[in-house]
């Protein structure tokens, strides 16, 4: 019964973003959740804001979620959800679409008798960029100095305002994503990565 709370916990956090639902997103989050993502790293507060911000300016992102994989250990959880990021936009006058393949890992805690998301990290698989109108072509510069899990993420963004730094969780870099899981196994007493 925990799983599936913590799983629509998960999925009712991205459907508030995806909706613009700020307080039900915002409520999905302990006071000092923290969440580290390709345009931003805080507390799970200003993310909110920031992504509220984000959306007002027209920057949309939606998310296509896979079921999501809960870990339990009394009133902890870990949990994984594979998404696929798609943002549509315009580069150099050209519509494109941007999909970004990602497993979003969320800690979650009960927190006065309810579950709360306390972390969210996501892990970069790869990305793909096509036109909207196909057979368009796509005005790109090289991009080989950009990191294959999220290159198309990072140029796309930089374009729209966001920067994207170069240290973060890919498969490209198997050894950090290790790190990061055996990081949220270990806050689960008694589970093993």
């Amino acid at each position: 019964m925990s799983a599936a709370k913590v799983a629509e916990l998960v999925l009712r956090e991205r459907q508030g973003r995806d909706r613009g639902w700020w307080d039900r997103m915002q409520a999905c989050y302990a006071p000092d959740a923290v969440v580290r993502l390709s345009w931003f790293r805080g507390s799970a507060q200003e993310f909110v804001a920031r992504s509220r911000e984000q959306a007002g300016r027209g920057d949309v992102a939606r998310h296509r979620l896979g079921p999501p994989i809960v870990d339990l250990d009394g009133d902890r959880a870990v949990a994984e959800v594979p998404a696929a990021i798609e943002v549509r936009t315009v580069l150099e006058g050209v519509g494109v679409d941007l999909t970004s393949y990602t497993r979003l890992l969320y800690r979650a805690e009960v927190r006065g008798g309810r579950w709360l998301i306390t972390s969210l990290d996501p892990v970069y698989e790869r990305d793909v960029l096509a036109p909207v109108i196909p057979g368009a072509a796509v005005p790109l510069p090289s991009l080989e100095d950009l990191r294959p899990s999220y290159r198309f993420l990072a140029y796309v963004l930089d374009r729209r305002g966001y920067p994207i730094p170069d240290d973060l969780y890919g498969d490209d870099r198997p050894d950090d994503v290790a790190e990061l899981y055996d990081f949220l196994y270990s806050w689960l007493p008694g589970k093993d990565s």
